[in-house]
């Protein structure tokens, strides 16, 4: 049992809304903003991360990937007989006059551990995975650049997936902009899972 599990238990009677699915477009929804899929391990940091980056208008976090429908944080990666589970992602909005996807996609990759497919630091398993999911071919294409870019910086493997865009789940309420809501649980937990260790020793300090 990990940190985030334990913090997590005391929460997950906070609420009993179920979901509404959001299908996935990554590409532009109007002519003002766009939108991107990414998981890289714990969605309460992802989030967080993502909330610091110039251009990005919101986060939400939740669950996508999967077969599992109107998914949980209880049920969203334990699949039943013919299902596929989920992973923690988070659905970005952002100004492509002021962020492009290339842009979002490299402080995306340096915010995580891209040579580590097996979970995300403290957080292990399939479910923690980091994936990056995509509208179309022009974006695989920039998404396969940038991973090339920092297998080349790293000289390590780079293991991301990279997979089609389905349907998005909103997580639960309490999971959203919990870094806010929750900051003094939410640091003890980031700490303690050496996110942020990791990270600044794959890449150094970063913004």
């Amino acid at each position: 049992m990990n940190w985030k599990t334990l913090i997590i238990g005391a929460l997950a009677m906070a609420t009993t809304a179920t979901a509404q699915p959001v299908v996935s477009k990554t590409e532009h929804t109007t002519t003002a903003t766009a939108q991107a899929i990414l998981a890289g391990g714990c969605f309460w940091c992802v989030e967080s991360d993502m909330l610091k980056l110039a251009g990005v208008i919101s986060a939400t976090s939740g669950y996508t990937g999967g077969t599992i429908a109107n998914p949980t944080y209880e049920n969203y990666h334990h699949p039943k007989a013919g299902e596929q589970p989920h992973v923690e992602a988070v659905q970005i909005t952002y100004n492509p006059a002021k962020l492009e996807y290339k842009a979002l996609l490299e402080y995306y990759v340096r915010h995580i551990d891209p040579t580590d497919n097996g979970g995300q630091f403290c957080d292990r398993g399939a479910a923690y995975r980091p994936v990056i999911f995509t509208a179309n071919e022009a974006e695989k294409t920039i998404v396969q650049q940038v991973l090339a870019a920092a297998e080349k910086q790293l000289k390590q493997k780079v293991n991301v997936d990279v997979l089609p865009a389905t349907t998005f789940w909103p997580a639960e309420d309490y999971h959203q902009n919990y870094h806010h809501k929750n900051p003094t649980k939410y640091k003890f937990y980031r700490w303690n899972c050496g996110r942020d260790q990791r990270v600044q020793q794959l890449w150094g300090n970063i913004k």
